[in-house]
């Protein structure tokens, strides 16, 4: 949600950090790289019981992650890119439940509900993308929903700094990726029925 409505305001900063790295000589797949070995170290910050290097590292990661879309649609998108940047997103993600299941043994049932949700709406997320022949700022369709990468980074946090709640916080989690597995499918069923019909 966050993603799709309030990047307009930080899209400056974004833009002006893209054409910066653009001009030392980056290209948008080696800040891809960056992002990605910033981001999986969250996890064993979270291990090794830094919580707030943690989360700086993963806002950090993250907003690299939004400067390299920018650097390439600025030079030349490339599939490769888009590959890297979604398998990456979600090895970012997966270090941060991984360090938590491993500094918080009886939050694990609750981490792992949400790593299930988390795979079936991606499953969505990216089927839809796959077969529909709509594209948006990125090289593939970007089905909007109640929780997008800002909204999953907020409950990351929340849930790294405030530990004693985690399992609250992570069944919090859990139900809104579900919620937005739901939006995403039934949006997915009328774009594809809608498709047929033109067919």
């Amino acid at each position: 949600m966050l993603d799709t409505h309030a990047r307009k305001y930080v899209q400056p900063t974004i833009l002006s950090t893209a054409k910066l790295l653009l001009k030392v000589g980056l290209s948008a797949n080696q800040v891809t790289w960056i992002a990605f070995i910033i981001g999986a170290s969250s996890g064993v910050w979270i291990y090794l019981e830094r919580p707030i290097l943690a989360v700086c590292v993963l806002w950090f990661s993250g907003f690299l992650d939004a400067v390299d879309g920018t650097m390439a649609r600025l030079t030349k998108p490339s599939p490769w890119g888009t590959v890297l940047d979604i398998t990456f997103d979600r090895i970012v993600e997966i270090s941060v439940i991984i360090g938590l299941a491993i500094a918080f043994p009886d939050s694990q049932l609750p981490l792992l509900l949400l790593s299930v949700s988390i795979i079936v709406s991606m499953t969505i997320f990216l089927t839809v993308g796959a077969v529909s022949e709509k594209q948006g700022m990125k090289s593939f369709y970007y089905q909007a929903g109640l929780a997008e990468r800002t909204e999953g980074f907020i409950l990351f946090s929340l849930m790294i700094l405030f530990s004693e709640y985690l399992t609250l916080i992570t069944l919090l989690f859990f139900v809104i990726e579900l919620y937005t597995a739901l939006q995403r499918l039934l949006e997915a069923k009328k774009i594809l029925q809608h498709k047929e019909r033109e067919m």
